[in-house]
């Protein structure tokens, strides 16, 4: 599309409406310089393997709680109601 269509257009549009036109133009501007810097999402990297990543978390993560833990929370007391 020419330029001279744009300004053309631009010409018609009402003085205190071009503030809003400008912050339109300028964040779009941005926005497309932005799609070229984009890191690469996760679907482009190579892909991860299911499950759970060898040392994130200590042997206490898999421990039972005690029991005053596991009474005291609140699903365990929605479920004792029944």
């Amino acid at each position: 599309m020419p330029i001279q269509k744009i300004v053309q257009e631009l010409q018609e549009i009402p003085e205190d409406k071009l503030a809003e036109l400008y912050d339109l133009i300028h964040y779009f501007r941005l926005g497309l310089s932005q799609e070229h810097r984009q890191p690469l999402a996760v679907s482009e990297v190579e892909p991860r393997t299911p499950g759970l990543l060898k040392g994130q978390l200590g042997d206490a993560f898999f421990e039972p709680l005690p029991e005053e833990d596991y009474l005291s929370s609140p699903t365990t007391k929605l479920s004792r109601l029944d």
